[in-house]
């Protein structure tokens, strides 16, 4: 997510800075930015003259620091909230007052992250949908105390990076994996049940729906891992078992079939 979102914004025309924990993580994050900027040139969606402006106005970084003069940070740091909530403590004390601290979080309350800050106002939600560069929705998550001007700010980043933003309040799961992440849970126990094969089930639902893609492929790609982490903070926050993860779902995920980034999950990749 975070050198989609770098991509972006350097398309876009702002200059951006990459940070990761690891050169080798910046690495991998750079040969994938490039590699989709050739893609788009060769499919004639991009000039070569506006590749080589984008990937000019990347700079990368292994430390935080490197972030100080950035007027929007967006965090995309794995779904922990311990570990979003120090980052952005570090990130309050590093930015200047006047810094938009924005998490690409799916689901984490962002009131929640913003009490580690000075600044819960400029603390917001900016949900990226993946894969970022072909994605055109970003789902704002405005906390109980952003203000309207950093709402307002974020939403005309977006739409310069291309994108259409739509704000929600912070609720668990926000809009879009309060819908959709139920429904993927249920695909999952329709086969915990027996009722159809994964094929079955996904090719009802891309033809019979018009989805694109079948909820059980869709869990491989989002990660069982990470729809698992949603569905328990859907539990959690809603306090209501129709929100409990599926056996099935808690079972693979314990035994590490994680969708196609472990390469078995519902389906062999």
């Amino acid at each position: 997510m975070g050198n989609g979102i770098t991509q972006v914004a350097a398309c876009a025309g702002y200059t951006v800075t990459m940070i990761d924990i690891e050169q080798a993580y910046v690495d991998r994050g750079i040969a994938s930015i490039e590699k989709s900027l050739a893609k788009l040139v060769s499919k004639d969606r991009m000039s070569q003259e506006d590749a080589d402006a984008a990937r000019a106005r990347i700079s990368t970084a292994i430390d935080r620091t490197a972030c100080a003069d950035c007027d929007l940070v967006v965090e995309a740091v794995p779904e922990i909230l311990e570990l979003k909530q120090s980052i952005f403590s570090e990130l309050d004390s590093i930015c200047k007052p006047e810094t938009i601290l924005a998490s690409n979080t799916s689901s984490i309350s962002i009131s929640t992250i913003a009490e580690a800050t000075s600044r819960p106002d400029r603390v917001i939600g900016m949900h990226f949908m993946n894969p970022v560069p072909i994605m055109k929705l970003v789902e704002i998550i405005n906390g109980k105390d952003t203000s309207p001007e950093t709402n307002a700010a974020v939403i005309e980043a977006s739409a310069t990076m291309g994108k259409t933003a739509l704000s929600c309040n912070d609720a668990p799961g926000f809009v879009s994996n309060r819908i959709l992440c139920p429904m993927l849970n249920e695909a999952i126990l329709t086969l915990q049940e027996g009722v159809a094969e994964p094929e079955a089930i996904d090719g009802i639902m891309k033809l019979g729906m018009n989805h694109p893609i079948g909820p059980l492929a869709l869990s491989d790609l989002i990660g069982l891992d990470t729809v698992l982490h949603i569905m328990n903070v859907l539990h959690d926050g809603m306090g209501d078992d129709k929100y409990a993860p599926a056996q099935l779902l808690v079972d693979m995920v314990e035994e590490g079939k994680l969708g196609r980034k472990t390469g078995q999950g519902f389906y062999t990749y």
